[in-house]
């Protein structure tokens, strides 16, 4: 008999804050299940966000993972760049106990396996991943960053635990016309609307950026992906860094693609750019992770 997913809502206490989540997952018994977070973008909750991007993570269940989508405060991530002025910097939010707390209540009970914990942030929820994987890389398996950069070092206040190899999984499109793929700063307008800002680093510099970390230092390799949907009007370029012995790290291009997850279907505005569905994030997720 197929299983079916179950939604359940949840809830943990962090610094006498009680901080949400909504986990979805099947009913199927077994073996402790990986973990995947998901953090949403600015002025989402975990519940927006599922819907903004047609449910594609779901699919991470339906394949046996238990997928957590966390809710931020007032709709954002404490994440760490200096020049971010949301309610969640400014009050200092303890996300990452926030984290820690949510990995623990999953655990206690043995629904998830701790050493399998993957963490996939969306913009704001990107930065807040890049801070995880700084200041808590012991929480992490893996990382997948979408329409996020990195910032540069004089914008980012996260302290540096000890660098430990970490497999990151990096999707950006060309067209973002909210953090652009070739960094730098926001315009005047956008840094008024999302009450964030400072210095980024391009795509490509974020990527060899976690190579550098993982201990690659080889030139990566890139391919033009075949178009999956003749009709769709974006393309796709995957750049690998690898060495022996160390986690990977991968970009993938979406050249013509916006400010939106890739996958097969969307409810992003057009307003944010173009959803390539050549991709679905889930696939990518599940292949280069392994789950």
């Amino acid at each position: 008999m197929p299983s079916t997913l179950t939604t359940t809502r949840g809830s943990v206490t962090v610094a006498g804050a009680t901080r949400t989540f909504t986990s979805v997952g099947t009913t199927a018994p077994g073996d402790a299940k990986p973990l995947i977070l998901v953090f949403h973008g600015s002025g989402q909750t975990g519940d927006k966000h599922r819907a903004f991007t047609g449910g594609v993570f779901d699919a991470l269940a339906a394949r046996g993972a238990l997928v957590a989508y966390l809710d931020g405060y007032r709709g954002n991530w404490n994440d760490a760049r200096r020049e971010s002025h949301f309610p969640a910097r400014k009050a200092d939010i303890d996300d990452v106990g926030f984290v820690r707390a949510v990995i623990t209540t999953l655990a206690a009970d043995r629904r998830i396996d701790p050493g399998r914990v993957y963490a996939v942030g969306y913009s704001n929820g990107g930065q807040m991943v890049f801070r995880l994987a700084h200041e808590a890389p012991d929480l992490l398996a893996g990382a997948t960053v979408i329409a996020a950069t990195m910032p540069a070092p004089e914008n980012f206040l996260a302290h540096q635990e000890p660098r430990a190899p970490l497999p990151v999984l990096l999707v950006h499109g060309t067209k973002d016309p909210i953090v652009s793929y070739q960094g730098g700063t926001m315009n005047w307008a956008l840094r008024t609307v999302f009450k964030a800002g400072g210095l980024t680093w391009s795509a490509t510099r974020t990527a060899r950026y976690f190579a550098e970390r993982n201990g690659i230092t080889t030139e990566p390799t890139t391919i033009r992906l075949p178009k999956q949907r003749t009709a769709d009007r974006t393309e796709v370029e995957r750049t690998t860094y690898e060495a022996n012995g160390v986690p990977s790290v991968v970009l993938y291009t979406i050249h013509g693609g916006g400010h939106t997850v890739p996958g097969p279907s969307s409810s992003a505005p057009m307003v944010v750019g173009r959803t390539s569905h050549q991709l679905d994030t889930a696939d990518l997720i599940t292949q280069f992770f392994d789950l």
